[in-house]
């Protein structure tokens, strides 16, 4: 469990080493060149992320470092990126595979669905299928169409995968070493929004968070706020809001949601006794409503009031205009917390 500050702010328990100042897309990229470094097994491919150093920089400077045999500008073919990290994966490669951006994931998902989610059962344990999949995904930036997805349930049906979701630098950090070292397939999702909104002290030496396991973000005592990515700074915010009132809110940062930590998201609804589940994709069969079941079969006598979920919209994802609509606010998450606290 991390300390807070005056703020509320998370403090992550940090060794006593030498740290520095990173944003997201730099602790991404420490993690890389850090296992790079470690294990010339592993690799990184997609499209730009040599030359160019990727379209949120996240690679630059990989190819001077490790050559274009280890970092590999691949042409614009999503089904040829995976597919190529499919094979590299049964054969003892580590691969690292960057999509741009979520919504151009698709013409890869017969690749991801059919093949690297069912190596291991496919060949009985035979082979395993020790890819990384990252993905910048999530509104907040005004890009054009596809560029602003938050489809992480299509993988969450999808046995086989692990889904990674960082919130902030030190989590980025650990987490994707942790996911270059798994021998499954994992889907990192990297929320944009937040790749450079702040910066947080990050080791400088090699460490792993573990995957599967939630962090508590802020401790609280009146209602539980659960999400993951950038939606963990919108609930930090509005606990900020709640506290001037004198409501005291906990933020459960998932930071895995395959597998899910649900011994401490029910933990702390227990306590707590309400639950608002925040997330921006769109509500129908988004993962709120599989975590709100879950809290129903394992907490339904501790809670005080019905769990809201505070989420997109059932439409496409907007345009720059209507942006800031579409994606959970502070004062949603807000009035939420009121709605459950009123009832």
């Amino acid at each position: 469990m991390s300390g807070q500050n005056a703020e509320g702010r998370a403090l992550h328990a940090v060794p006593e080493v030498a740290t520095e100042k990173l944003t997201i897309a730099q602790a991404v990229r420490d993690a890389m060149l850090e296992e790079m470094d470690g294990n010339d097994r592993v690799i990184v491919l997609g499209e730009d992320v040599g030359v160019d150093g990727g379209v949120f920089r996240a690679t630059e400077g990989l190819i001077e470092r490790y050559g274009p045999e280890r970092v590999i500008d691949t042409p614009v073919a999503e089904s040829a990126i995976v597919g190529m990290s499919v094979g590299l994966a049964a054969t003892g490669f580590r691969p690292i595979a960057e999509i741009q951006f979520m919504g151009f994931v698709y013409p890869a998902i017969n690749q991801l669905f059919g093949h690297a989610a069912r190596m291991r059962n496919r060949t009985r344990g035979r082979l395993s299928c020790p890819m990384v999949v990252r993905m910048p995904y999530g509104g907040g930036i005004h890009p054009p169409e596809h560029h602003s997805e938050s489809y992480e349930a299509l993988f969450l049906n999808t046995p086989g995968f692990k889904v990674v979701v960082p919130s902030n630098p030190y989590d980025a950090k650990g987490l994707l070493v942790s996911a270059i070292r798994d021998d499954d397939p994992v889907l990192f999702m990297e929320p944009k929004r937040i790749y450079r909104a702040f910066r947080d002290a990050v080791p400088a030496e090699s460490y792993t968070v573990p995957l599967g396991k939630a962090d508590i973000a802020r401790e609280g005592t009146d209602v539980t706020l659960i999400a993951w990515g950038a939606m963990v700074r919108v609930c930090l915010d509005a606990s900020e809001v709640l506290a001037r009132n004198e409501i005291s809110a906990e933020v459960v940062d998932l930071r895995t949601l395959n597998p899910l930590d649900r011994e401490t998201m029910i933990e702390s609804v227990v306590k707590t006794g309400r639950a608002v589940v925040v997330h921006e994709a769109v509500r129908t069969g988004g993962f709120g409503a599989e975590i709100a079941a879950q809290i129903s079969e394992h907490a339904l006598l501790q809670l005080e009031a019905p769990i809201q979920r505070v989420t997109g919209f059932d439409v496409v994802f907007p345009l720059a205009q209507n942006e800031k609509h579409y994606l959970p606010s502070r004062q949603r998450v807000v009035k939420a917390v009121e709605k459950v606290l009123a009832f």
